[in-house]
């Protein structure tokens, strides 16, 4: 695809799309950031004129936005790429973010709406990928380790389903924006999906000691408790303790494991160690 004219960043306010802009604009690289909120993309501090296109209303203001795109990022939800292929010139390449969730014995509207934007892309006729990242630790904001984090600050132990013995492998923000643009250069020939994960695979009981010591905590010992306990538990809302979702406890119970051979030969995307990237979250380093 190569990263020759300015690359239209769809969701530059959130959690990605803000680390891209940022990486992008590092490098000298040309940005249109594309948001629904002119406000908030000023909060952010970036000196760089914005085009609003709430990708909830329609597509005539998206297709005015992307009128002048070769480059397509969109880090918002993929559930709208049918729309962003639809307003996007077939010229553009794209780069999207879709989710492994798609890969979970459980899917759900989030699951659902990545591959009806996989199946849109595909027929579409545009060139590109769409990244599936694995949970993703590390950005501004992101509520994986900090709110992991603040539960183990509140409770001597922590009840995991199963305790905590199911496989995960998170990746870093600062991944996902180096795969971001490293897709961004390359020459894609039709419409690809590539999973994107971090390099180790560990227990989520291993994962919460090494959240733990990154955050300055003594780890807490895992309690093994039934899933569909926690599930039902999880609907009651308690005072002062980061609020876990019942589908949230649902995916702690099975195994979310990738190959990351793709990723590699097509991106030459090494991924960060855990233990650095947990380090970089927790010392507020980029």
């Amino acid at each position: 695809m190569g990263i020759g004219g300015p690359v239209h960043v769809i969701g530059a306010t959130g959690r990605s799309g803000l680390a891209l802009c940022h990486a992008l604009t590092a490098r000298g690289c040309a940005i249109v950031p594309i948001v629904r909120s002119l406000p908030r993309w000023r909060e952010s501090g970036m000196a760089v004129p914005a085009r609003m296109a709430d990708l909830a209303h329609g597509t005539a203001a998206l297709r005015a936005a992307l009128a002048d795109a070769t480059s397509i990022v969109l880090t918002a939800h993929a559930r709208h790429l049918p729309a962003v292929v639809a307003a996007a010139p077939l010229s553009a390449g794209i780069v999207a973010l879709g989710s492994t969730r798609i890969f979970t014995r459980w899917p759900d509207s989030h699951a659902r709406g990545v591959m009806a934007g996989a199946r849109a892309f595909a027929r579409s006729g545009h060139r590109g990928v769409l990244l599936h990242p694995s949970m993703i630790y590390g950005a501004r904001g992101e509520d994986n380790v900090q709110r992991l984090a603040a539960l183990m600050r509140r409770l001597p132990v922590l009840p995991l389903p199963g305790g905590g013995q199911a496989r995960i492998q998170p990746i870093w923000q600062g991944d996902v924006t180096r795969a971001l643009i490293a897709a961004l250069g390359r020459k894609w020939e039709g419409a690809h999906e590539l999973v994107i994960a971090g390099g180790e695979q560990v227990t989520y009981r291993d994962f919460t000691r090494r959240v733990a010591l990154a955050a300055g905590l003594h780890p807490r010992p895992a309690v093994p408790v039934p899933g569909r306990l926690l599930m039902l538990l999880a609907r009651l809302p308690v005072p002062g303790l980061p609020r876990i979702r019942p589908a949230e406890v649902r995916r702690l119970m099975e195994d979310k494991i990738f190959d990351i051979v793709p990723m590699r030969a097509q991106l030459g995307l090494d991924p960060t160690p855990l233990a650095v990237g947990l380090a970089h979250t927790f010392g507020g380093t980029d």
